[in-house]
């Protein structure tokens, strides 16, 4: 079974949302045979990847950072998204964090890059803004020799 793992920022430029589907549409279509999709659902690239995961067929495996978790999520369609996706799941994985903090998804984001056979990012090339961000995980991923696929657009920059 091929497994493929995400770590991608919770805030996409509205410009860049089409080629960022399309590009993991792609990526996840581009494998045949039974797929494994990793991902801690965050807001952002982690719910889109999860839900084309789906949608290709593959069986999702939610690796969830910490036990307050569903707290961090400020916008309550987001949080809609997660809850509804992680009842898809068919595996879940439960740090033992009490609470959400860096560390905690630093360990999530490596669990992720340590369990697939390539990592995808969608990530603008800039480093974390907090430890366990994107540039964090890519990096760890790279140094463990991780096939990583980049996704993103020249030019376009988070706010």
């Amino acid at each position: 079974m091929k497994r493929i793992g995400v770590t991608g920022h919770r805030a996409i430029p509205a410009e860049l949302l089409g080629h960022v589907t399309e590009g993991l549409r792609a990526l996840l279509r581009g494998h045949d045979g039974p797929m494994e999709a990793l991902s801690s659902l965050a807001e952002g690239a982690d719910q889109i990847f999860a839900e084309l995961a789906l949608e290709c067929g593959a069986d999702l495996t939610v690796v969830i950072p910490s036990g307050d978790y569903e707290a961090t999520f400020a916008d309550p369609g987001a949080l809609a998204r997660f809850r509804r996706l992680r009842g898809r799941a068919s595996q879940e994985i439960r740090l033992d964090y009490p609470r959400a903090t860096d560390d905690a998804y630093y360990a999530a984001g490596t669990r992720i890059a340590d369990a697939c056979d390539r990592l995808v990012a969608v990530w603008d090339g800039e480093p974390a803004r907090g430890r366990g961000g994107t540039g964090d995980i890519v990096a760890y991923a790279r140094a463990a020799g991780k096939p990583v696929s980049v996704i993103w657009r020249a030019g376009v920059t988070r706010d």
